[in-house]
This record gives C-alpha cells, sequence and structure tokens, in this order.
C-alpha cells in the first residue's frame, strides 16, 4: 500500500476490512459452526393456494441422518404466532408477516410448509423430496396487470393535494404511463441463519441481517425472552440491497427447530427460494401527468401510483413522494393504492419507491422537455427550489446545478442531438439523456463505544452491520480526522447486538447517524486527555482545556508546541491502563430540524442503439452526487459504481417472471434472471460535490447508497427516446419494445 503524506494519519483510502475478506479470513454467517450443529432444509408449496389437508412424513424420517420434518402439526407453540393479544405475555408481539410452520394454509407458490433437519445438509436436502403433502386447492391471482384494472381489488388509497384543482397558461402537457416489473434484490450472499439455545431462556443468533439490534429485538419479543438474552451476530453480510432489513421466516424457523432438538441448527435458503422468501421490489403502474407554461414553469403534477403487495400483509413504499417536493410547482396532487396478490411480501429494494417513482418523473420531464423546446437541463434548473415545496423548509443545501455542470461538460452533452434518431457513429444510432435523484439524508440515535488502550491504540463498538459499503472503513476515518491519529491504530468493531445500539443499515443514514456517535465520543475522548494531562502532566499545570490540542498521538499546548506529552506516556502517568466511554448520540437538534435534507444525484448516459435489430449499448456514464462531504472516496467511488450496475439491469434486464397459471416463478436463478453481465458494465465517471453539508449534522456527511441508483433508469430510458425517436415506458426496455424482433442478449 501506498502512504498519501506523511504524517500516517490515512493510509491511501484503503479498505481496513479489504485483507480479510478477499483472504476469506472474514467469515459470514453460514461459514460459522457450532458444536453438535444440525442442517436445516425448507419444504416448499408447489401450489399458489389453498389448503395442506395432510403431509406425509414417514419416507422422510426413514431416510439417513435424518432427525425431524416439523410443520403446522407437529411445531411447537412460538408466543408471538398467538394472533389472540389477550393471551400472549406483556413482553410479546405477534409476529408480523407469515408465520412459518403454524397453520395448514398456503398463501403463495413456494411458502415454506416443513422443515427437514438432518445431521448434515446433504441428509437434509436428500429427505425434502420424500414430505409429501395433499393439498385442496383454492383460486389465486398473481397477475398484477389484470388485477389492478378492477378497483374493487386495491386497498383505499392515500392521496396528497396542494395548490389549485386546475391551471392556466398551459403551453405543454405530457400524461403518460409507466411500468415496472418486480425486480429481486439477488445478493451474492444466501439468507442463513444459525440458532443456538445456550439456556431454556437464552437465544445465540448468528444471522444475516441489516439490523442485529432490530433482529435481537424482534426474536425477543416473539418469543418472550429480554432483549439481553438474545444475541445477534452479523459481522459481516455480503449484499443485501434491503433484503435483509426485517427478518423473514428462517429465523424463527431455526429457532423453533433448535428448541425443538435442543442442539443448534443451521439453516440456509437456496438460490431459487431467495426469489420467494426475502422480499422484492415490487411490481408498478404509474400514470404521471405535467403540466407547464411556455417559458418551462410546472404548473401542476399529478402522480398516480399502484404496487403489489401480499394479502397478508400491507407493504408501502414511497413511490409519488418525490413528485412532492424535488421541482417547483404550485399545484401537486399524488394518489396511491397498493394491490393485494397471492404472492409473497414486497420489501424496501435500493432506493425504495423512489427509485420506482424517479424513472416514471424524469421520464416525463424528459418528455416534455421536447414538447417545450426546451434542453432536459434547462428545464430542471427552470424549476429548480431551494426551498421544499411540501414543508416549506428550506433543504440544508442543494448542489444540483454543480452536477448538472460537471455532467453535462463530461459526458459532452453539447454534442446531444435535438431531434431524436439523427445522430449516427459507426452506423449506430447515439442517444443521450439525463436523470436526477433524491432521497432523504437522515440522522438517528446510535451509541459508541471507545476504549483507548495504554499501548495507544483505539477500538470503536457498535452494533451496527456492514452489508458492503465499508462502514468499518468510513467509521475508522471519521476517527482518526477526529482524533488526529493513524487510522492503523485504530479498530472498529460492529455486527454483534451485544455491543452499544446502532440503527439498521438502511436508508442511506448509517454514515450520518453511526459517524456522528464516532465524531462525538471522540471528541469526549480528547476532552478527557485534555483533563488528565491538566491534572497529571506538569508542563500543563494552570492550563485550561481550550489551549491544549490533541494531534499525532500527542497532547501538547496550543501556544507552545514544546509542551507536549505522549499519550501512551499520559496514560501511564495517570496510571490508567485504559480510558473507556460510550457516547449517545441522539437525532437532529433543533437547528437542524430548520432545514429539510437530502441527498440528490445526476446521472448522465451516452449510448448506442444499432438500427439492425435493437440492441442497446451502453457507452458512457457519468453519475454525480450532492452527498456531503465524502468521507472515505474508495468506498463512496465503490457506492456509485454499484449504483450504476443496478441501475443498468433494473433499465434493461432485470424483470421477474410468473406463470400466472400456476403461480410459479419462471426464472428464480441467476442463468434465467439478467443482472447485467461485467461486459455490459461501461466506461463509469462518479463524481461528487464534496461539499460538506452541516445542517444535517456535525460531520457535514450524508447519504450515498440510494441516490447511486434513484433515477439512473429514467436516464437509461430518456437516452433510448434521444436516440431511437421511441419512447419505452415499460422496463425494461428490450428491442422488442423498440419495434425490433426478439434477438439472443
Amino acid at each position: 500500500m501506498n502512504q498519501k503524506n506523511t504524517n500516517t494519519i490515512f493510509w491511501e483510502d484503503e479498505r481496513v476490512d479489504g485483507a480479510d475478506k478477499v483472504t476469506g479470513k472474514a467469515k459470514y454467517t453460514a461459514e460459522h459452526n457450532l458444536p453438535n450443529l444440525a442442517y436445516a432444509v425448507f419444504v416448499t408449496s408447489n401450489i399458489a393456494k389453498g389448503t395442506i389437508k395432510n403431509i406425509d412424513t414417514s419416507k422422510a424420517l426413514a431416510m439417513t441422518g435424518v432427525l425431524d420434518v416439523i410443520y403446522y402439526a407437529n411445531c411447537p407453540a412460538v408466543p408471538g404466532y398467538n394472533p389472540n393479544a389477550a393471551e400472549r405475555p406483556k413482553n410479546v408481539s405477534e409476529w408480523r408477516g407469515h408465520k412459518v410452520l403454524y397453520d395448514n394454509k398456503v398463501r403463495f407458490f413456494g411458502q415454506p410448509i416443513a422443515l427437514v433437519v438432518a445431521d448434515s445438509f446433504e441428509n437434509a436436502n436428500a429427505a425434502i423430496r420424500f414430505v409429501k403433502p395433499e393439498y385442496e386447492t383454492e383460486a389465486f391471482e398473481t397477475n398484477f396487470d389484470k388485477a389492478r384494472l378492477n378497483v374493487a381489488n386495491l386497498k383505499p388509497p392515500v392521496t396528497y393535494k396542494r395548490g389549485p384543482e386546475t391551471v392556466t397558461n398551459v403551453a405543454a402537457t405530457v400524461e403518460a404511463e409507466y411500468n415496472i416489473p418486480i425486480e429481486v434484490h439477488n445478493p451474492m450472499e444466501l439468507q442463513a441463519t444459525i440458532a443456538y439455545w445456550e439456556a431454556e431462556d437464552k437465544l445465540l443468533l448468528y444471522d444475516k441481517t441489516q439490523g442485529p439490534k432490530s433482529t435481537q429485538g424482534l426474536m425477543a419479543k416473539t418469543f418472550g425472552l429480554p432483549d439481553k438474552n438474545v444475541r445477534v451476530i452479523a459481522e459481516n453480510v455480503g449484499g443485501a440491497f434491503g433484503s435483509s432489513l426485517r427478518s423473514w421466516s428462517n429465523v424463527p424457523a431455526a429457532c423453533i427447530a433448535a428448541k425443538k432438538l435442543n442442539r443448534p441448527v443451521k439453516l440456509v435458503l437456496t438460490r431459487p427460494q431467495m426469489f420467494t422468501l426475502i422480499g422484492y421490489r415490487p411490481q408498478s403502474w404509474q400514470k404521471v401527468n405535467i403540466a407547464a407554461n411556455a417559458a418551462g414553469d410546472f404548473l401542476s403534477i399529478n402522480h398516480e401510483a399502484i404496487s403489489n403487495t401480499s394479502r397478508y400483509e400491507d407493504f408501502r413504499e414511497g413511490i409519488v413522494d418525490v413528485s412532492k417536493f424535488l421541482y417547483a410547482a404550485e399545484s401537486v396532487n399524488t394518489k396511491y393504492s397498493i394491490l393485494p396478490l397471492d404472492l409473497s411480501t414486497p420489501i424496501w429494494m435500493r432506493g425504495p419507491g423512489e427509485a420506482t417513482g424517479c424513472f416514471a418523473l424524469e421520464s416525463a420531464i424528459d418528455e416534455l422537455s421536447y414538447k417545450l423546446k426546451m434542453d432536459p437541463i434547462a428545464l430542471r434548473i427552470k424549476n429548480f427550489t431551494t426551498i421544499n415545496p411540501e414543508n416549506k423548509l428550506p433543504f440544508s443545501d442543494n448542489n444540483l446545478k454543480a452536477c448538472y455542470e460537471y455532467g453535462m461538460t463530461k459526458i459532452g452533452w453539447k454534442n446531444r442531438p435535438t431531434v431524436p434518431g439523427t445522430l449516427k457513429e459507426n452506423g449506430l444510432l447515439i442517444g443521450y439523456g439525463m436523470a436526477v435523484g433524491v432521497f432523504g439524508a437522515g440522522k438517528g440515535t446510535a451509541s459508541v463505544r471507545a476504549i483507548l488502550s495504554s499501548d495507544g491504540k483505539l477500538v470503536l463498538e457498535c452494533a451496527v452491520s456492514d452489508m458492503g459499503p465499508g462502514t468499518s472503513t468510513s467509521m475508522s476515518k471519521i476517527a482518526a480526522e477526529a482524533m488526529q491519529m493513524p487510522i492503523t491504530k485504530i479498530k472498529f468493531k460492529l455486527g454483534d447486538s451485544d455491543l452499544p445500539p446502532g440503527p439498521s443499515q438502511g436508508g442511506s443514514g448509517t454514515t450520518s447517524t453511526v459517524g456522528s456517535a464516532v465524531d462525538l465520543a471522540c471528541k469526549t475522548l480528547q476532552q478527557k486527555l485534555k483533563d488528565l494531562a491538566i491534572q497529571f502532566a506538569p508542563p500543563f499545570s494552570g492550563a485550561t482545556p481550550d489551549t491544549l490540542e490533541v494531534k499525532n498521538e500527542i497532547v501538547s499546548l496550543k501556544t507552545d508546541a514544546t509542551k507536549k506529552i505522549e499519550i501512551v506516556a499520559l496514560l501511564k502517568l495517570a496510571n490508567q491502563d485504559k480510558i473507556d466511554l460510550t457516547i449517545n448520540s441522539s437525532g437532529k437538534t433543533p437547528e437542524q430540524l430548520k432545514f429539510t435534507s437530502n441527498s440528490f444525484s445526476a446521472h448522465f448516459v451516452k449510448l448506442a442503439v444499432n438500427p439492425k435489430d435493437g440492441k442497446i449499448k451502453v457507452l458512457q456514464v457519468v453519475t454525480t452526487g450532492d452527498a456531503g462531504k465524502i468521507i472515505s472516496p474508495k468506498t463512496a467511488h465503490s457506492q456509485m459504481l454499484g449504483g450504476v450496475v443496478g441501475g443498468l439491469g433494473m433499465a434493461l434486464s432485470e424483470k421477474l417472471e410468473i406463470d400466472h397459471t400456476t403461480g410459479q416463478i419462471m426464472n428464480a436463478s441467476f442463468g434465467a434472471y439478467h443482472v447485467p453481465l461485467h461486459s455490459q458494465i461501461p466506461n463509469i465517471d462518479a463524481w461528487f460535490v464534496n461539499k460538506p453539508d452541516m445542517n444535517v449534522n456535525d460531520i457535514g456527511a450524508k447519504g450515498i447508497g440510494e441516490i447511486a441508483l434513484i433515477g439512473f433508469a429514467g436516464a437509461i430510458a430518456n437516452a433510448v427516446y434521444n436516440a431511437t425517436g421511441k419512447r419505452v415506458r415499460d422496463l425494461p426496455i428490450t428491442p422488442e419494445k423498440l419495434g425490433f424482433k426478439s434477438v439472443k442478449a
């Protein structure tokens, strides 16, 4: 590794956990092994809806190594499964969502109906085909496009209105419908849980979760335990994209089996089950209507959306929310409904709701720009606002104009044809497109423990997990900067519910929330060191804390650098083997609440469309972010690259296929569900404004993970229109939708 400067505060932006991950030292959930471990595999339904009349488990139980087959008839009672609140203990809450192994009802194709437990994974897997259920089937509906046409199928909508009912001086209007299919998370690491009852009332879990503390609380409330009696370990998470924001059926199932067999049980989902049992981006239909005057001022924005949920649980997300505040518009009306289907429950997926909504909104704005004969960026700048029109609060900061300027220059926006379908390079149709993304920049509560040892090493602890964005690195960097000490002497411990509480990793809030706590802990630690120096070190007798500084592992007098003492020597002098403190950082201050806070992005795309077969090739991407201060440039850059890859999949290839005659998913594999290939990823220029937003938190940082993807699919769709003159409003964009015959990918 190369060092950037001689003071050794920072290495050249390396990931502090990088070596452990590439060498295999870092362990993921399924890689842990406990003594006497048993292995569990789900048996899943092959009908979409109905009742299980009977399950014959005799042949499976007779097979080598099989320990038990657990299903509704022999499943031990789970306190949180009891629907009667009066019968549940006070410390128990009803399980939200599907209650696995609870009853004989089948609610979706692929639902777990039994759990085979054996002495090895191989023996458990071999036995599942010998579990024989008998069903009584019922009529079902999985066809979103068909079911949404009947208003009676919809749950009551959530509506929002502001401004006049009608507007005048309308020069141009766009009204269009947009469709996005179900999209699946597909992280590399399979969902996994290891459950071990260390005592009758003490539970240890290794679990793939984005929130060790939330999983701890949920399982405690489900099984009637004190929180402190449940320990959840999730030090490394191999990708999630939102799929591990809640506990799915694998978690209680593993706990049930471990309790019944009185031994630890490991349960790992299969890849096909990852398509069914851990949520997905819901299918959606949207209609957007935008009216503008001749100058390009938005007069009204109307945004309606419908997305699917399951029969047994309501799931909503912020699909229409961006239309309420991203642009200046006096009149805004939104309407959002959900449609129950006989499918499993959706969940937040990277850029939740906003990624769906921005595709429609940003596509409609692009379409409007052509009607007004205005540059799409000029139209957005015309409707730029520094005040959130929804809540009337000023944005804590909004540097979208800087993003526009950089993106236009780097993508070569001046070469964009104003008439679609008129620019060619090497016989290919060339198009340029752009779109905007936005997501809330929150700051929640977190606690961090800081332990400065007598050897000069600093350990920081928080229960937050890391699903890949480099939390350990960014937290270590924040600490190194706050303490002005080498990052090599800092360790950030995470992913264990026994550590001080931290938030679930999702919603682009980890750096803001936990980073603020780390910063505060380090500043408190510095204050402690100054106090010790004044109390025990003779050179500082009579000094005050404000006259001292802590830097380069030394406490010194600001006005006389010769008066100094090394931290290690100071602790020895004070007869302290360590300084150990825990700091709680709350949400936003009253002053910060005077602002509305968001991160912003602007994505730019240059692509080519083959006029012979309609194949699309993305040639260049410039993705820009306004995310406050960039703590770790390398990991932030990686976040933007990952967002582009996810956006490419959303725009051009990803679609869950369901056989509506059976309710079965037809492409539940990496081979059939098409995520972008490495060869399809173009040159990507990722750039940040990198301007601290001190109105959000004391470190000036905002979130990146969501804005990296939000809006990108719209940029692709707008570039395709610019290249071909054909507007595709139904994702994914394929040659067939451009009017070409089916071609191989």
